[in-house]
C-alpha cells in the first residue's frame, strides 16, 4: 500500500472565495500564534509544548476569538499537527526552525475528514457549498485528506491524497550513468545530452520590467495588488515550464532504463557560490532528482546515488588516471597515460555507472588513483 495524490484545479465563486480566504487566514493565525507561544515558553522556562497542550489552548483561543469557530475545526487541529511535525523535523536536524506564515506566499489548509466528490464532479467540504472542480483523471483508492491551496497568482487547487495498492514494475532496460550540469541540463553515458533551457534567464527582462512597475506603486493600493499579480504570473510560468521539462526527461529516462547512477550533489553548498547561484537555482537539480526517484519506483528503474566526493570528472574511465589540475572551464581533456580524449561530462557518466556497480578498483589499472577516497566512497554506497 502507498499514498498517491491527485491535484485538480477548482473554480470557487466570489462567496466561496471569501470563505476560503477566511479558512486560509484562520489556519495561518493559529499556526503563527502557537509558534510564537511555543518559542516564548521555551525561552522562559525551557518547556516544550506539543499537540496535546496546543489543542487544549486552542479551545480557549476560540472563546477569545469567535471568528475561529466559523471555519472547520479539524482544519485548525491539522495545522497544529503540521506545526508539531515541523518542530520534530527541526530537532532531528532534517529541516530549519519553523517560520511564520505570510499572507503573500502560497496559502493552504487541509481537511482530513468529511469531504467528498459529488456526482457532478464538485468538491464538497464542511461548512460551504460544493466547489466546481475540473477532474481530468479518475481518482482511485481510498481518499484520506484534501488540501485546498491558492497560488500567489490567484489560482485555486485541490490536492486529494489517496491510499492504494501501487504495484512495483519489474526492472527492465539498460543501465546508464547520469551527470547534471549547467551547460547541458543532463548528460547520459549512452551518450545523450539534454539542453539547459534557462527559462528564468529568458524571462529576466520581462520580470525586471514587472518588478520595477511594482516597486513604484503605493503600498496597499489596488494598482499595487494588480502589479503583484503580474509578477507572480511570470514566476509561475517559469516554474511550470521548468517542471514540465523535467517531467518529460525523468519519464523518458525511467521508462527506458533499469538503473540510473547519479551523483549525490551538495546543492545547498553549491548555491553559496554567488557567481553561479542563480544558474544553479534555475536548473532545480533537487526537484529533478525527486522526480526521478518516485518515477523510478513506478516504472521499474533503480536510482543509485554516488558519493559526492568521488572524482568522476577528473578520473580517466579507460585507465583510472586522475587529472588533479582539471578546472571547471576544461570541457575536454586528454589522458596523459593512455592518450584517450575525454568529453568531461560523458567521462563522468561512465565513471558514475562503473562506480555504482563497484567495478572501480576491482579491475587492473595502469595508474594508482586515490584509492583511499574511492574505497571510502564505495563503502558508503554498499552500506
Amino acid at each position: 500500500m502507498g499514498n498517491k495524490a491527485y491535484k485538480f484545479r477548482i473554480y470557487p465563486n466570489p462567496e466561496q472565495q471569501a470563505f476560503l480566504a477566511k479558512c486560509f487566514g484562520c489556519s495561518r493565525f493559529v499556526y503563527n500564534h502557537f509558534l510564537r507561544v511555543t518559542t516564548d515558553v521555551y525561552a522562559e522556562s525551557k518547556k516544550h509544548f506539543r499537540y496535546k497542550e496546543w489543542a487544549n489552548l486552542l479551545v480557549q483561543l476560540k472563546k477569545e476569538f469567535d471568528w475561529l469557530s466559523e471555519v472547520n475545526s479539524q482544519s485548525l487541529q491539522q495545522i497544529l499537527k503540521d506545526l508539531e511535525s515541523a518542530f520534530t523535523r527541526f530537532f532531528k536536524k532534517l529541516g530549519k526552525f519553523p517560520r511564520f506564515k505570510r499572507r503573500s506566499n502560497k496559502q493552504s489548509f487541509r481537511v482530513p475528514q468529511h469531504f467528498s466528490i459529488t456526482e457532478d464532479n464538485k468538491l464538497k467540504i464542511p461548512k460551504m457549498a460544493p466547489i466546481k472542480m475540473v477532474i481530468h483523471r479518475k481518482v482511485e483508492g481510498t481518499t484520506k485528506s484534501v488540501t485546498i491551496s491558492k497560488t500567489p497568482s490567484g489560482k485555486y487547487f485541490a490536492s486529494i491524497l489517496t491510499e492504494q495498492n501501487i504495484p512495483k514494475a519489474p526492472l527492465n532496460g539498460e543501465k546508464i550513468g547520469l551527470d547534471l550540469g549547467l551547460k547541458y541540463f543532463a548528460i547520459t553515458s549512452k551518450p545523450e545530452k539534454f539542453p539547459n533551457t534557462r527559462y528564468l534567464q529568458k524571462s529576466l527582462r520581462r520580470l525586471k520590467i514587472r518588478q520595477r512597475r511594482l516597486s513604484r506603486k503605493v503600498k496597499g493600493s489596488n494598482n499595487r495588488n494588480k502589479a503583484r499579480l503580474t509578477v507572480a504570473k511570470v514566476h509561475e510560468k517559469v516554474a511550470l515550464q521548468r517542471l514540465d521539462y523535467q517531467h518529460k526527461i525523468s519519464l523518458k529516462l525511467t521508462c527506458e532504463n533499469q538503473a540510473i547512477s547519479c551523483e549525490d550533489l551538495n546543492i545547498k553548498g553549491m548555491v553559496k557560490n554567488r557567481k553561479l547561484a542563480k544558474q544553479i537555482s534555475d536548473v532545480a537539480w533537487g526537484q529533478f532528482l525527486s522526480l526521478l526517484e518516485y518515477k523510478g519506483e513506478l516504472y521499474g528503474c533503480e536510482i543509485r546515488r554516488v558519493d559526492r566526493f568521488f572524482p568522476s570528472s577528473k578520473r580517466c574511465f579507460s585507465c583510472g588516471y586522475i587529472k588533479e589540475d582539471l578546472t571547471l572551464k576544461d570541457r575536454e581533456w586528454d589522458c596523459p597515460e593512455c592518450s584517450t580524449h575525454h568529453d568531461r561530462d560523458i567521462n563522468a557518466c561512465h565513471n558514475l555507472l562503473a562506480f555504482s556497480e563497484s567495478k572501480i578498483l576491482s579491475e587492473g589499472q595502469k595508474s594508482t588513483p586515490k584509492n583511499a577516497v574511492e574505497m571510502q566512497c564505495i563503502s558508503s554506497v554498499t552500506n
